[in-house]
């Protein structure tokens, strides 16, 4: 086994096992429900931002296989800390490299950890498990919890529902 398959194997299963930010949070300025009807998967999104929009805080809650838990525990890390602008090319490029539309370049660092999820795209049925809290995260950034249009969401987006599914 080559050892980014191993490195792959490894962080999954511990992300899984002990998922980073696994917690609702009471305060979130916007969230989103996702759900993949294909294999069961259910996550909520919950974002913070700050009045800088900044990612101040983010979590999520769910069940579901090891492939959505720990990339959703590896989206969180990911982004807290982030602009909203930044949180959202994090996640264009992300879907960009699980679908297989981009191959991050060897010295391209910027994806960092989350390039393990690399070889998702090899088993097409788990795309979308590997997607659907990036999917959410988009929606949560696109409304708040009030339900109104989220003012920082990007102009051409229109209003999404509150549940997203991988369909």
């Amino acid at each position: 086994m080559s050892d980014i398959n191993e490195l792959y194997k490894r962080s999954i299963f511990d992300h899984n096992r002990n998922p980073r930010n696994f917690h609702a949070m009471e305060n979130a300025s916007h969230s989103c429900d996702g759900y993949n009807p294909l294999c069961g998967d259910k996550v909520h999104i919950y974002v913070r931002l700050d009045g800088s929009d900044t990612v101040e805080d983010v979590s999520f809650t769910g069940s579901g296989c090891a492939i959505f838990k720990a990339s959703a525990s590896f989206m969180t890390s990911a982004i807290k800390g982030m602009t909203q602008v930044q949180a959202r090319e994090t996640v264009s490029k992300f879907l960009d490299m699980v679908t297989g539309s981009s191959d991050p370049e060897p010295e391209d660092k910027s994806m960092g950890k989350l390039s393990i999820f690399q070889g998702v795209r090899e088993f097409p049925s788990r795309v979308k498990c590997a997607t659907l809290a990036w999917h959410a995260l988009t929606c949560a950034l696109d409304k708040s919890t009030d339900g109104e249009k989220a003012s920082s969401a990007t102009p051409d987006s229109e209003a999404r529902k509150d549940v997203v599914s991988t369909e």
